[in-house]
């Protein structure tokens, strides 16, 4: 990196095949470190020159898909959830045998919480306030002044504490196999599309 970053300047002049063959090396130099914001601006870079250069394949490697994974790993990476989503559809769209574009754009959708995940998790959260207070009831009246209440109190706090766990489980759960499910579908449909 230091060596790029010193003689960039003079690295235009070299030939376009080892200027090329430096800023991919300098791009998975950026990747490795976790200089993930600098290695999108230079990801870019590559794209665009693998474009106007009509480079498909360099020193073996599909330079285009390499760096449109590599390009959603970072912004996976900086939480920048949509962007990464959308690299990889796009990757998925160009070659939708990938597994691994398929599986990470799972990763991906389940990271990105969405509303059903939100209101299970407050719901879950309601139902453990109100245990709470379940307790505190059941450790200053129950105990005390109504001992023969405590079997149901103990049902009751017993039960809020499992409803919570049960929807919180439940809402993962559902959210985890809606994403597995969309990505197969889209990867199915674009299979067939390209059959």
């Amino acid at each position: 990196m230091r060596f790029y970053e010193l003689y960039e300047e003079k690295m235009a002049d070299l030939e376009f095949e080892e200027s090329f063959d430096m800023l991919l090396a300098y791009a998975d130099a950026l990747f490795e470190v976790g200089d993930y914001q600098r290695h999108l601006v230079v990801a870019d870079q590559i794209l665009e020159a693998s474009v106007m250069n009509n480079i498909k394949f360099f020193n073996g490697e599909d330079v285009f898909q390499k760096t449109l994974f590599k390009k959603a790993a970072s912004n996976y990476s900086l939480y920048e959830l949509e962007n990464c989503d959308y690299l990889l559809r796009e990757l998925l769209r160009i070659d939708p045998y990938d597994s691994d574009g398929a599986l990470f754009l799972k990763k991906c959708l389940r990271d990105m919480t969405s509303g059903i995940v939100k209101k299970t998790r407050a719901i879950s959260v309601l139902f453990l306030i109100i245990s709470a207070v379940i307790i505190c009831f059941e450790l200053v009246a129950v105990d005390s002044f109504y001992p023969e209440w405590a079997g149901f109190i103990a049902l009751l706090r017993t039960s809020t504490l499992g409803l919570a766990m049960l929807v919180l489980v439940g809402g993962e759960l559902y959210h985890r196999l809606r994403c597995h499910r969309e990505v197969d579908n889209f990867v199915l449909h674009l299979r067939r599309r390209k059959k």
